[in-house]
């Protein structure tokens, strides 16, 4: 996977099958491939034309320092768990609920170092990556603060976040 970037930050939309495809390309040490796709959710559960139903999500970024932060949580992955690559590919910009906004994909030899490498990744990119995100809801904009639940499951991997303001959402 030499020619292919292991952090991608892009308004496309990505194709799972061609990411893991080029993930393994050419490496028969590759036993286990573990994803986590991401989508864009009405994280209130709101029914149609309610007010505060999520409409759309707006991603920011600092191109460079974005993929800079990543590539480091990739290298911390690699020292902690014995996983031959990882791919994380985010989008940024205007999204609808139920379109993709991040893959996380790591191969191993067996499915157990994938599987938390994977999770480990996801969690440190939910609070250590540089990325600010806007939500829409017939109410308005507003950006979303951290959450209390992404610090704790960074915490258990041993690195304290703390970038839930208090009395921040919960779950």
């Amino acid at each position: 996977m030499p020619d292919q970037p292991r952090v991608r930050i892009q308004t496309a939309d990505f194709d799972l099958a061609a990411e893991t495809a080029a993930l393994r390309a050419g490496d028969a040490g590759v036993g286990a491939l573990a994803c986590f796709v991401g989508t864009v959710r009405d994280r209130h559960g709101a029914p149609a034309g309610a007010a505060d139903r999520v409409e759309a999500m707006e991603l920011e970024h600092y191109p460079g320092m974005t993929e800079r932060a990543i590539e480091a949580m990739i290298d911390e992955a690699m020292r902690r768990f014995d996983i031959r690559a990882a791919r994380v590919v985010h989008r940024v910009g205007l999204l609808r609920p139920m379109d993709q906004i991040v893959l996380v994909a790591v191969s191993s030899a067996h499915r157990g170092q994938a599987f938390q490498a994977c999770e480990f990744l996801i969690d440190y990119l939910k609070t250590q990556a540089p990325f600010w995100k806007k939500e829409t809801t017939g109410e308005g904009a507003r950006w979303v603060d951290a959450r209390v639940a992404d610090d704790a499951a960074l915490a258990r991997w041993g690195i304290a976040a703390g970038n839930a303001a208090p009395g921040a959402e919960p779950a």
